[in-house]
């Protein structure tokens, strides 16, 4: 018999915890923020590669913390 709980999902979803630490730094104060300086920070927190270059993919412009993370797969609100 299989039993499949509530940890098994959580498995298949990424972990973005990080994002989510990396949005909440960046908009301390700030109610948009471009998304050039997104990426600097998120480089400059050394956020893992895949995490990356979902910020790198961002259209240019300014977003707002709820735009960003609904854009970038986090769950900041």
């Amino acid at each position: 018999m299989i039993e499949v709980t509530d940890d098994a999902s959580a498995a298949d979803e990424p972990d973005t915890q990080a994002l989510d630490d990396l949005l909440d730094d960046v908009f301390r104060g700030q109610e948009r923020v471009d998304q050039g300086e997104i990426y600097r920070r998120a480089v400059a927190t050394d956020l893992p590669a895949d995490l990356l270059a979902r910020v790198d993919a961002l259209p240019e412009g300014e977003y707002s913390v709820d735009e960003a993370s609904d854009l970038l797969g986090g769950s900041v609100a």
